[in-house]
């Protein structure tokens, strides 16, 4: 049991790292990985930025340019 609470810690900052790294990537504020820390919130925001227009991402006429 005590090999638990100390994995627990290194799970949940491997999680936020990864959330951090995506979102920074996707254009948005890193700061929003601190949604994945809210029970309910979470599930929301990942909705959100799954069906939002990622910053990052051109359209085709802004890559003809």
């Amino acid at each position: 049991m005590m090999l638990f609470w100390l994995l627990l810690p290194l799970f949940a900052g491997f999680c936020l790292w990864l959330g951090y790294r995506i979102i920074e990537k996707a254009g948005f504020n890193g700061w929003w990985t601190l949604a994945l820390l809210v029970p309910v919130v979470n599930i929301i925001m990942i909705w959100v930025f799954a069906f939002s227009r990622w910053p990052n991402l051109r359209t085709d006429s802004e890559q003809d340019l």
